[in-house]
């Protein structure tokens, strides 16, 4: 099992089919988003949430563990966009590309964001490198800028040169 993390021990818990599932639909969402540094940091983080690569049911990560920013405004600026990449996830954003039904992942969706809406990311207490806030989060050298060509989605680069589409094979989109 896998386990992603809110704020007041709410949690999302998921088999490791539903875990790539969500990174997934996720992936597809975010990438279509992404315009600014913390938003390509997030994408980094996403890509090591890829099972293939890492590990079966060794991926996961809580909110309070990002590196939500330093001002409120940062902070607001950063849980807006995760909410609007739930938002287009929730929307179906390119599922019919997927080569399978992503069932269940709706229910995940609408876990998530509503753990998303109740966390306050002036709580974060995660710590990297005596930084307050920056956890688990990629560093901006490690940000997910380049794109795969074949799944249009943000790769794993600079961890690996693949996309999450990619690494799994027969899962992607075309």
């Amino acid at each position: 099992m896998n386990v992603f993390e809110g704020g007041g021990g709410r949690f999302l818990e998921m088999t490791n089919g539903g875990t790539a599932v969500f990174v997934d639909v996720l992936m597809l969402a975010v990438s279509a988003l992404a315009a600014e540094p913390w938003d390509f940091r997030f994408a980094a983080l996403l890509t090591l949430q890829d099972q293939s690569v890492m590990g079966r049911g060794v991926v996961g990560f809580g909110l309070a563990d990002l590196d939500w920013g330093d001002t409120p405004g940062e902070r607001a600026e950063a849980k807006g966009f995760l909410l609007r990449v739930l938002d287009l996830a929730l929307s179906r954003h390119r599922w019919e590309e997927l080569t399978y039904e992503p069932s269940r992942v709706e229910g995940y969706l609408r876990t998530y964001r509503a753990m998303l809406e109740e966390f306050d990311p002036a709580t974060a207490t995660a710590t990297a490198a005596g930084r307050p806030g920056t956890g688990v989060m990629p560093g901006p050298r490690e940000a997910a800028r380049a794109s795969c060509v074949r799944h249009r989605v943000l790769d794993a680069l600079p961890f690996w040169e693949a996309c999450v589409f990619c690494t799994a094979g027969v899962r992607g989109s075309n």
